[in-house]
């Protein structure tokens, strides 16, 4: 009969299947107990080694995939304890980790020697624990063909294609697969009531995300990360990793529910459309660099949003004249200001409305005519936060007046209860 093994050595061998399981099971899975699959004497072993910390406990309340550690535990060590010992046989059970201090001085398998994202989960770092980068990280994704890239107000989505993956040709080094990142922010330095103080957006990122791109893109990452001190994921992308509904738009999201709105109303009237289109293009949305370069290409995309977009058609069947009483030509912009005015607005109001939108125009030309040098200006990203806001406030101003007309009285705002997100 073979002799018991003493509570020391039994501990001893627990700890070892626990960091066993943690390094070699490809996705730092952690080490499954239950009353069912473990004596006593190993959850008591698994207590002590609670208490000492050397592992550490995820359960069911801690998250609903107890085979990944999702964040640095949240309860304290009496509290793992005791739900290890509570176990009965009708639970699942738990998982055990190896903490940080456990896996401080482990030997590591040369597979993380140039992978520092993959070394650092080696190392005890969590699965959505984050990390924070300056946004440029993303440039070479968004300028690559290969690579199917989505921005939103408040995340991006980035993957290798289909067509980039099958072609034999593309390294492997850089078959990356998708990737959900987060904007964060630093507003430290903010003030709203002194101009030129900066508001600077970062980029969030799962280390568990990380883990997973090839051990060239973590380096090339790497050399982009930041402190977090200071730093907060976007609450709207945060909340919707952690499985939570969105509770409002972010400005962009707003621009084309407007620009829609806005078509949808004017087509009930008329029988056309405004703006020819109201989607935005693919590469319109936050600066990813805050310089004059990535300045004037936001101007430009958004003038096609506004001033190119708008449907002269249309304001041919509305009745709008196309020359003014001298017989000079109108331009698009004046059209629409006399579209307002012809319709019960004042020409206060109607002035108001098309400014930013001559204001955008005014922008785009500047760079047409003159050579520029690319500098950096830390006042982009609040210029463009704000210049996007007041565009958004007159759009939602000509919807709300177009659907006063007797013809849609019936329609309703998509989404009236949604919370505004400037940034």
């Amino acid at each position: 009969m073979a002799e018991k093994q003493s509570f020391p050595d039994l501990a001893y061998a627990l700890l070892k299947k626990v960091k066993k399981r943690y390094l070699k099971s490809g996705d730092f899975n952690g080490f499954h107990v239950s009353a069912t699959r473990n004596s006593r004497a190993e959850i008591i072993a698994a207590v002590e080694l609670v208490k000492s910390g050397l592992v550490e406990v995820v359960g069911p309340s801690d998250y609903p995939n107890i085979h990944i550690r999702p964040w640095s535990p949240r309860r304290t060590v009496d509290a793992q304890s005791e739900e290890l010992l509570n176990l009965t046989g009708d639970d699942y059970g738990v998982c055990l980790y190896p903490t940080k201090k456990t896996l401080k001085k482990q030997k590591l398998p040369t597979r993380f020697d140039d992978a520092p994202f993959s070394r650092a989960m080696a190392r005890g770092c969590s699965t959505l624990e984050l990390a924070f980068f300056s946004s440029d990280v993303l440039e070479s994704y968004r300028n690559d063909a290969r690579y199917m890239f989505g921005m939103g107000d408040f995340g991006i989505n980035f993957l290798l294609s289909d067509e980039a993956y099958d072609n034999r040709e593309v390294p492997n080094k850089d078959r990356v697969g998708l990737m959900h990142l987060g904007f964060a922010y630093d507003m430290r330095r903010y003030d709203t009531e002194i101009s030129d103080s900066p508001i600077i957006r970062r980029v969030a990122a799962f280390y568990g995300d990380l883990e997973d791109l090839t051990p060239a893109h973590q380096q090339r990452w790497a050399s982009y990360q930041v402190e977090d001190e200071g730093i907060s994921p976007h609450p709207v992308w945060y909340g919707s990793q952690m499985g939570h509904w969105p509770d409002g738009v972010g400005p962009f999201e707003r621009l084309t529910l407007e620009l829609k709105s806005i078509n949808d109303l004017f087509e009930n009237v008329w029988n056309a459309r405004l703006f020819r289109v109201h989607e935005p293009p693919e590469d319109f949305g936050w600066l990813l660099r805050a310089d004059q370069r990535e300045w004037d290409h936001f101007i430009l995309s958004f003038d096609k949003m506004l001033s190119d977009n708008i449907n002269g058609a249309a304001l041919d069947v509305a009745g709008v004249p196309k020359k003014n009483e001298r017989g000079d030509s109108i331009g698009t912009i004046g059209r629409l200001e006399l579209f307002m005015t012809s319709n019960n607005v004042s020409p206060e109001q109607a002035k108001w409305a098309v400014k930013p939108i001559r204001d955008i125009r005014s922008a785009r030309q500047k760079p047409a005519h003159i050579l520029r040098t690319n500098v950096s200006d830390h006042t982009f990203i609040r210029k463009q936060r704000d210049l996007i806001h007041d565009v958004d406030e007159v759009l939602i101003n000509i919807r709300q007046w177009l659907s006063s007309h007797p013809r849609n009285q019936d329609w309703k705002e998509p989404w009236p209860n949604a919370k505004d997100y400037p940034l």
